[in-house]
């Protein structure tokens, strides 16, 4: 069973060393790397081309790194794979040498698996937390949400996955919740409860501009609300708002 690791970038060329050496250095032979760049300004391209076992696509169009961008990027590069397995990774987060090995001998002993998560370990200002599965009352629609660098999808489905969850109206839903909903009200899935993936916060990405109810985070939720209701709506699939919806819209009436 082949896997296709499919990395995106934009401007990280401090952590892309670590990146793809976690990955020439998995306890699993039969890979590919594809890696898509969007537009880095940074020497990321020089970087990543010093590997030649990865493949590279270059997009020269985009100008920012939102989440549809992110979407579309995903999509572009799995177009180009070959696995029979498809591993998302952000090129700041890396694996641990046996999470290929992990994953893939989990999809072999069940044909019925479609997506496989895994746990992180989340790096932040060189701590290490250990981050355990877990559900909590402001989650009650969709759980815990894995960090994209924890999704593994057979490539079979993957046009699905990405027909269900790539919706235009939402610019601020980012890969990880659209797939989670699809895996949860849709498929077949399963979680490896091993933490096999480092994923990093640090004050420049995405994670970190969402801090815990800030006007970003509450807005941010808002629009997951609205996406998930879209999402079941466009499935045929029956839901309740619950007291996390009610709650956020009322704070969203007290900020603009």
């Amino acid at each position: 069973m082949k896997a296709s690791v499919v990395v995106v970038n934009y401007n990280n060329a401090e952590f892309i060393q670590d990146c793809i050496n976690s990955l020439n250095s998995q306890t699993y032979n039969n890979i590919e790397i594809i890696f898509f760049d969007d537009n880095s300004k940074d020497n990321s391209i020089e970087i990543i081309e010093k590997f030649k076992n990865v493949k590279v696509i270059k997009n020269k169009t985009q100008t920012n790194f939102g989440s549809l961008n992110q979407m579309n990027a995903f999509k572009k590069a799995v177009e180009l794979s070959t696995g029979d397995i498809i591993f998302f990774l952000d090129s700041d987060d890396y694996f641990q040498k046996n999470k290929i090995e992990k994953v893939v001998s989990s999809f072999l002993k069940d044909n019925n698996k479609m997506i496989i998560y895994d746990l992180p370990v989340i790096l932040k200002n060189e701590t290490k937390i250990i981050q355990k599965k877990y559900n909590n009352l402001f989650r009650t629609y969709w759980g815990y949400i894995h960090p994209t660098s924890c999704i593994s999808v057979r490539k079979k489905i993957i046009n699905k996955v990405f027909e269900s969850t790539l919706n235009n109206n939402f610019t601020d839903i980012w890969f990880d919740l659209r797939v989670l909903l699809f895996s949860k009200y849709l498929i077949n899935y399963d979680v490896i409860n091993d933490n096999l993936t480092f994923y990093r916060q640090t004050d420049n990405n995405v994670s970190s501009k969402f801090k815990k109810f800030t006007k970003n985070w509450w807005n941010r939720r808002n629009e997951a609300h609205n996406y998930f209701f879209d999402f079941m709506k466009k499935n045929n699939l029956k839901t309740q708002k619950n007291l996390d919806f009610y709650v956020t819209k009322f704070v969203k009436r007290f900020i603009k």
